[in-house]
């Protein structure tokens, strides 16, 4: 027994001495991994990304406070802020005389006041996204600040939406404005009472206003002024006043005017004493439409210059076919700027030609010169190259006028005025549209603009928010209704 404990006692020795060493690595690894921790500075990762944007703890005054008699307004948030372009995105309703001087700093927003205050008044601050937390730059949306001169707040509201009428589309750049002088030249003679910024829609809203008539305008504030007294600038309207209190909702469509300026003519550059004159490159050059060496069956040849053309002849314009032979029902014409010659020829599908431009062809108003015949070979697409389009009309107001409009890039590729439940086109360039329906109140095919000071409103065009896909070598269907737009 003596003898086996003592076996067992070594034993029980030699794993200590194990676990020591076992140990006393480990404790080595973790030192050494220390000292290099030393050495190698890590920052820390943090945590998750700031998305929230600031919140206000205090305002003083408070928001919407009552009889208030202070020259300025602090505004005091839970972090770190920027207050950013306050001129350009702060609005104060009503309209001031002199702009309050707005500043940030720290977390704090400090509105001085620099009119007089009308008595019994409720006053707006609309600051849109100008206050965000300075680190991530998130905005705080929708923030206004309200107070009144007097014993209530006002509270009456309107809402509404300004889209271009040419175009159904918005210019979220433009403003809205209430007069509460209601002669027809207020617009354009005096600052507004109150006015409001546009949201990324087209939306506005106007809050805690005084109950009574106003006349309310969209008009495109090119000069900060807040007036529409160029006949260039975009304006909307309605026929007549509406009632704050009882009215909660209007949509108005903009257009531009008529321009009645004449241009204006740029002085030329004096010539400097010893200046030595640019050799010119007097030499006429023309851009055409082909696209890829293919052209368009559906569509004129057309040939560009940069200046409008004088001593044409277009008998130096020759279209042949692969084997310059000339080939007959080819009409050339000039459009009215003068800088476009187009060639109209009912063109077979896959086809090869020539297009040959003599020299001496034309001359422009520059006195640049076509100076070198020119040969241009191209093919025409095929049929396979286009897709069919069947359009099938539901529930559409005839009494309107309407007429189909489809474009790309914000050019009309096509219209149809809407007299029939269907129409089928067999041909039509693939790509991406966009569809509008005009309301042609004098039946003339066109979009005609507005008056403001004739009092006429213009047309409308309204668009359907989903783009409309042709595929080639594809029969596309097409259902539309006026709920669509």
């Amino acid at each position: 027994m003596e003898q086996a404990e003592c076996v067992n006692f070594v034993t029980r020795m030699k794993i200590f001495k194990l676990k020591r060493l076992f140990i006393g690595a480990i404790s080595l690894i973790i030192s050494s991994l220390m000292l290099l921790g030393c050495g190698q500075q890590i920052p820390p990762t943090g945590g998750p990304k700031d998305s929230l944007p600031p919140r206000l703890i205090t305002a003083i005054p408070a928001y919407g406070a009552k009889n208030f008699k202070s020259d300025r307004i602090v505004l005091v948030f839970d972090e770190y802020i920027s207050l950013d372009n306050p001129f350009e995105k702060l609005a104060y309703s009503p309209t001031p005389k002199v702009n309050p001087l707005a500043e940030g700093k720290l977390k704090t927003v400090t509105i001085k006041i620099k009119d007089t205050l009308d008595e019994n008044t409720t006053y707006s601050i609309d600051f849109g996204s100008s206050i965000v937390d300075i680190n991530e730059k998130n905005p705080l949306r929708n923030f206004y600040y309200t107070f009144s001169t007097g014993a209530y707040l006002d509270s009456a509201f309107i809402t509404g939406q300004i889209l271009i009428a040419e175009t159904g589309k918005i210019d979220s750049t433009m403003i809205a404005v209430l007069h509460d002088k209601l002669d027809d030249s207020a617009v354009a003679k005096e600052k507004p009472r109150y006015y409001a910024k546009l949201k990324g829609d087209g939306s506005f809203i106007f809050r805690n206003l005084r109950p009574g008539k106003y006349n309310i305008f969209g008009i495109k504030d090119v000069d900060g002024g807040k007036k529409y007294d160029q006949s260039s600038e975009l304006i909307s309207f309605l026929d007549s006043a509406i009632e704050i209190g009882i009215d909660t909702a209007v949509t108005l469509y903009a257009f531009e005017g008529i321009s009645e300026t004449l241009p204006v003519t740029k002085p030329s550059k004096p010539k400097v004493a010893g200046e030595k004159k640019k050799e010119e490159d007097k030499r006429l050059k023309f851009g055409n439409t082909l696209e890829a060496g293919k052209q368009d069956i559906l569509s004129p040849l057309v040939l560009s210059s940069d200046h409008p053309l004088k001593d044409l002849d277009s008998n130096k314009i020759k279209l042949t076919d692969n084997e310059f032979k000339p080939v007959p029902g080819v009409k050339i014409e000039q459009d009215s700027t003068g800088k476009k010659l187009i060639i109209n020829y009912a063109w077979p599908e896959n086809t090869a030609f020539k297009l040959i431009l003599e020299k001496d062809l034309a001359t422009d108003t520059l006195d640049n010169k076509y100076i070198k015949t020119d040969t241009i070979s191209f093919t025409s697409k095929k049929e396979t190259d286009y897709g069919s389009i069947d359009i099938r009309i539901d529930e559409i107001d005839s009494s309107k006028h309407p007429v189909l409009l489809i474009v790309k890039e914000n050019k009309i590729v096509f219209k149809q005025k809407i007299k029939l439940p269907r129409y089928q086109i067999k041909l039509f360039n693939p790509g991406e549209y966009q569809l509008r329906m005009l309301y042609d109140n004098n039946e003339n095919g066109q979009w005609d603009t507005g008056d403001y000071w004739k009092k006429n409103q213009p047309e409308k065009v309204v668009s359907r928010k989903q783009p409309f896909l042709i595929k080639a070598n594809w029969d596309n269907e097409l259902r539309i209704a006026s709920k669509d737009f």
